[in-house]
């Protein structure tokens, strides 16, 4: 994901626009963040429209709670924006009706992994629909633990699972994601 670059002060001057109220300041946010913004939402939402959903709720809390926030020095507020971003797309997870996080299962790895496996022929679009593909409980394991660099201690007590629910889920996200991997680099061989 493309990261924002801000020249001297500028984007700690957006800040103090969006505190005050700029409407002029809000475009401008989202018009720098929003697509990356978006991509984080859509790790963990793979229905088009609860992302539409999440990704609304996202801005308006951004909007919303932007007094609170304290500039920290460059990229903060990109940094805020994604983890309100994650925090709502998980808030939404929780509250599903078909929620797929309390698998418990603990399967133990029985097959080496394979750790060869190259995505950076794989385009990002086609990368973000493989993600979607995964049941909602890898997924959001995989995005957290990888994404976010969350232990598996911490993502037991975000979504409310056994730490060894995590890492089970991880593993098996790893695994499907890898034979995905597979299927499109034999399908799709590098252009040389």
């Amino acid at each position: 994901m493309p990261q924002v670059i801000f020249i001297g002060n500028e984007e700690q001057r957006l800040v103090k626009r969006l505190q005050e109220g700029d409407k002029t300041a809000a475009r401008e946010f989202y018009a720098l963040y929003a697509d990356s913004l978006a991509g984080v939402v859509a790790r963990y939402i793979a229905d088009e429209e609860d992302l539409k959903d999440v990704f609304q709720n996202a801005f308006e809390h951004i909007f919303s709670h932007i007094a609170d926030f304290e500039y920290r020095g460059a990229g903060s507020l990109e940094a805020w924006a994604t983890k309100v971003v994650v925090n709502e797309s998980l808030k939404f997870l929780r509250t599903k009706e078909q929620h797929e996080l309390l698998q418990q299962d603990y399967d133990a790895p029985t097959e080496a992994e394979d750790d060869d496996l190259s995505v950076s022929d794989i385009p990002p679009d086609v990368f973000r629909q493989m993600l979607s593909r995964l049941p909602t409980g890898y997924r959001t394991v995989l995005n957290l633990y990888v994404f976010e660099g969350k232990s598996h201690q911490e993502i037991a007590r975000l979504l409310g699972i056994k730490k060894d629910t995590s890492a089970s889920q991880f593993y098996k996200a790893k695994k499907m994601l890898a034979k995905m991997i597979k299927k499109y680099n034999d399908n799709n061989p590098p252009r040389r």
